[in-house]
């Protein structure tokens, strides 16, 4: 007999409610959850494929630990013991630093991943933290540290309001949206559109978003910081800036004023390949509008001077009026903040505060470049040891990261490994033990970063959709369990970690004059918490203290897991509101448009005015269907669109003689792919794509399906010496490449 559940969908930043059909305890349908506060019934291919997801055979049941070179099933006992053994004398004999540790980007989809590897990192004291930031949006998390004294301060673009959108770098009708939590975003660019409001895309390619929009500029890639730097002097030389409400709480108008002054439409026109006439209007127009917002993702973040073209995204938001003001970009509230200070100077952001062993490059947010990790690995230099054991956390970085074939063989000197993956994929592979994650139906789920950017406040939470299958282990008690063993305290009960989280949060707490806990014993609180699980309770203290919460008693109607539960669709919180100056952090209170590290790597953008790539250059690109690496198991999942194919403009594949569905070369600084070529004028000439996350041919994975079909690995293209230098994000769009005939030599 069926039943139905309702579940939180963690397949992308969309975060929609979902309502499942289950058979016994298998999900054999989905459907969008109508009734849900945020999503209102909204599902993608994603979504509606929720069951083959979860119910991926290939999906690992029981942990596998290396024996005789081959990984072989053992039982959790034998697994903990394994990492206990493997994990503890180097950093015995070597120190933590020799210890990586690499977070992919399912853990932002997880509780357990937002609950527990900070934990883990802080008890093991490593600097060798590696996450998947670094090939994504990194730059956003610096130019808004820069900015706001805070680098998870990210305002977001208020869709439901907002007159003018312009968009650069960004596909939503592809990605479902990205640091920018909103679920049906394609609807909610139809609504814009219905009520007379104005879509404008800055994209190389004409993507479906672009097909969308009032306005496409099909910029050249990686100029993007250019094109924003010219429209930010447009709104100087014309006197189009106005920050409103905004003055009292920005400083260094006048320095951006000096620093853009030669940035004119005239001087980066040739680099962008765009008109002065279109970045004027660019410019006018966003000015003009009763209220508007700038947004800028993934391809904007990974090009030279992603945290330059991130950092002017804001600065046209703020130069116009329109940043913390309903229609304009507006920071999120969510649920499970910390409980909101007094406005007031802070801490400041710092980069740099140390740097990787081999190439000194700066931390961010303390993290080193993904792209560092095999030469950490692999090269030995005088300061220090080389990293000789590696925790992975979702993570595939050999797909994920530039020249994954030196990390394949990095991989394999390492002393000991451990990777906690659902599959035995092409990282995983190297693992001495693996340590499996049941499906998502057997999880509980609670956005806690994709609420801090979501476009509408609101708070959901699903418990496990169906019971935890005998033989497995809960995701939240498998990285308890690591943090026990990595730590030398193997053996300990796992429950001891949530204890030991509580016990310091609520420490802090009753000693913080700001906290609504403020003198309250500590104890006293902790046994006032709800849940049937350790991770609940978190939920439960993070609510309770949070900005909606009842502070354990203090405001009575306020938010605790028990009302939550009652709400099993959600609790709307309502639209986004002003904050400033609450959430600023930065050591003048105030937002600081022209910060130091910012300025001195304008010379650097003044410098690529004069440049211009001859050749092809790569772009990526994304597919509805798929999210990263993840997906392409999935049988429902792949196929049509969802192919790797090389993109190339008919002009550019009659120069080269490269036929339609004929396979191509693809060379750059990293190495070379063969894949199928697929003309098509949806791209700007000059220009070739492929899509992230393919490459799925290497020996000892059990992805089934994947490998029939496996595609290539583009960041195989890349030798990973392209990094943006103030966030360490790598460099994957606008690289220069050679293309040919499979036949023709390049």
């Amino acid at each position: 007999m069926s039943r139905t559940a309702l579940r939180i969908c963690p397949l992308c930043e969309a975060t929609c409610g979902l309502t499942l059909t289950i058979e016994g305890t298998r999900v054999t349908g989905a459907r969008g959850d109508r009734d849900d506060v945020f999503s209102k019934g909204f599902i993608c291919p994603k979504g509606a494929s929720f069951g083959a997801v979860d119910g991926d055979p290939d999906r690992l049941r029981t942990p596998l630990v290396r024996r005789a070179g081959e990984l072989r099933e053992a039982t959790w006992e034998e697994a903990f013991d394994a990492v206990a053994a493997g994990l503890r004398p180097v950093v015995e004999r070597y120190g933590p630093h020799a210890v990586g540790v690499v977070l992919g980007n399912p853990n932002v989809h997880t509780m357990a991943g937002a609950l527990y590897p900070q934990v883990l990192l802080g008890a093991l004291g490593t600097r060798s933290v590696f996450t998947a930031s670094t090939v994504d949006q990194m730059p956003k998390h610096v130019s808004c540290g820069l900015l706001y004294g805070d680098a998870n301060a990210i305002p977001v673009p208020d869709l439901d309001r907002t007159d003018h959108l312009l968009l650069i770098g960004a596909n939503p009708l592809e990605s479902n949206g990205s640091l920018c939590t909103a679920p049906d975003f394609p609807g909610k660019l139809k609504a814009l559109k219905a009520r007379g409001g104005t879509l404008t895309v800055i994209d190389p390619r004409r993507t479906r978003t672009a097909r969308l929009a009032d306005r496409h500029i099909a910029v050249r890639p990686g100029t993007d910081a250019l094109l924003l730097a010219a429209m930010t002097h447009v709104l100087f030389d014309e006197h189009l800036v106005e920050l409103g409400e905004l003055a009292p709480h920005v400083q260094g108008v006048d320095e951006v004023r000096e620093e853009v002054r030669e940035f004119t439409p005239e001087a980066v026109a040739e680099a962008c390949d765009v008109t002065p006439a279109e970045i004027r209007a660019l410019a006018r127009e966003l000015a003009a509008a009763p209220t508007a917002a700038v947004y800028g993702r993934i391809g904007s973040c990974t090009v030279p001077h992603g945290t330059l073209a991130s950092w002017l995204v804001d600065v046209l938001n703020i130069l116009t009026g329109n940043l913390d003001r309903p229609g304009g970009a507006l920071f999120p509230q969510a649920a499970t903040d910390r409980t909101p200070r007094p406005a007031g100077p802070g801490r400041g952001f710092a980069l740099g505060r140390w740097h990787s062993r081999v190439s000194h490059y700066p931390e961010a947010k303390g993290e080193l470049p993904l792209s560092a990790l095999a030469e950490e690995i692999d090269t030995a230099t005088a300061e220090g040891e080389p990293i000789r054991a590696l925790i992975a956390v979702a993570a595939n970085p050999v797909l994920s990261a530039p020249d994954g074939t030196r990390l394949d063989k990095a991989l394999d000197s390492l002393d000991f490994m451990v990777s906690v993956d659902p599959y035995l994929n092409e990282t995983a592979r190297h693992a001495d033990v693996v340590l499996p994650p049941p499906p998502p139906a057997q999880s509980p789920h609670h956005d806690f970063a994709f609420n801090t950017l979501a476009v509408r406040n609101q708070v959901r939470y699903s418990r496990p959709a169906v019971p935890l299958e005998p033989g497995r282990m809960a995701e939240t008690e498998i990285l308890a369990r690591l943090i026990l063993a990595a730590t030398g305290m193997h053996g300990a009960d796992p429950a001891a970690v949530d204890t030991m989280v509580v016990d310091q949060t609520l420490g802090k707490a009753v000693k913080d004059p700001d906290s609504p806990v403020h003198g309250r014993d500590p104890r006293e609180l902790a046994a006032q918490l709800t849940g049937d699980t350790g991770p609940e309770r978190r939920l439960d203290l993070m609510l309770r203290l949070g900005p909606y919460g009842d502070g354990f008693g203090a405001r009575p109607d306020g938010l605790t897991l028990r009302r939550l539960l009652a709400q099993p669709h959600g609790i709307d919180l309502g639209p986004l509101a002003s904050r400033l100056p609450q959430p600023l952090k930065t050591r003048s209170g105030k937002v600081e448009l022209l910060p130091r590290p910012i300025a001195d790597d304008l010379p650097r953008l003044r410098q690529a005015m004069g440049e211009r790539a001859a050749g092809l250059v790569l772009v990526g690109r994304r597919h509805l269907r798929s999210n990263n690496s993840w997906m392409h198991n999935v049988p429902a999942l792949t196929g049509g669109t969802n192919r790797c194919t090389l993109h190339i403009h008919p002009e550019d594949a009659e120069r080269l003689g490269v036929v339609d569905g004929a396979p191509v070369r693809v060379k750059g600084a990293g190495g070379e792919v063969t894949a199928p070529a697929e003309i098509t004028d949806g791209l700007r000439r000059g220009v070739v794509s492929l899509p992230h996350g393919w490459g799925h041919d290497r020996p000892g994975t059990r992805l089934t399906h994947a490998a029939t079909d496996p595609g290539v690995n583009v960041n195989q293209l890349l030798d990973g010496s392209l990094l943006d230098p103030l966030s360490g994000n790598a460099v994957l769009n606008g690289v220069p490449v050679e293309v040919a005939a499979l036949n023709t030599p390049l």
